[in-house]
């Protein structure tokens, strides 16, 4: 049964590609006259809608990397970034620790949730 339908199938589409290849195609010369060349005009360039395109095209692709995270293991107990260091200087100054850059990301945060990138991530749109 299935050797029967294949091989119908494959005759008629040889009768088909038979049939197709003996007509000449529509837009060939009759009697050996030359073909008109076709004509063809391009419109001026309208720059309103590309740049458009272009723009919500960016916001779209940079507001997944913006809020992406950075950090795979934030928020578990294998996360590098969790642990961090301090150094109380003797002057009484403040101490210095490195909580303050690490801690966002540790947190699940993106770029945006950094300390210095945040302001330059919002320049961005998205």
């Amino acid at each position: 049964m299935f050797r029967a339908l294949t091989t119908g199938c494959a005759a008629g589409a040889l009768l088909l590609l038979g049939t197709l290849s003996s007509q000449a195609p529509a837009w060939a010369a009759e009697d050996g006259a030359p073909m008109a060349k076709p004509t063809a005009a391009l419109q001026p360039p309208d720059v309103v809608p590309a740049l458009t395109g272009l723009g919500s095209a960016v916001s779209s692709t940079s507001h997944p990397v913006k809020t992406l995270r950075v950090d795979p293991l934030a928020a578990s107990s294998a996360d590098p970034l969790n642990n961090g260091a301090a150094v109380v200087p003797d002057s009484g100054v403040a101490p210095v620790s490195t909580q303050t850059v690490t801690g966002p990301l540790s947190a699940g945060g993106g770029l945006s949730s950094l300390p210095v990138v945040s302001s330059l991530s919002s320049a961005i749109p998205g």
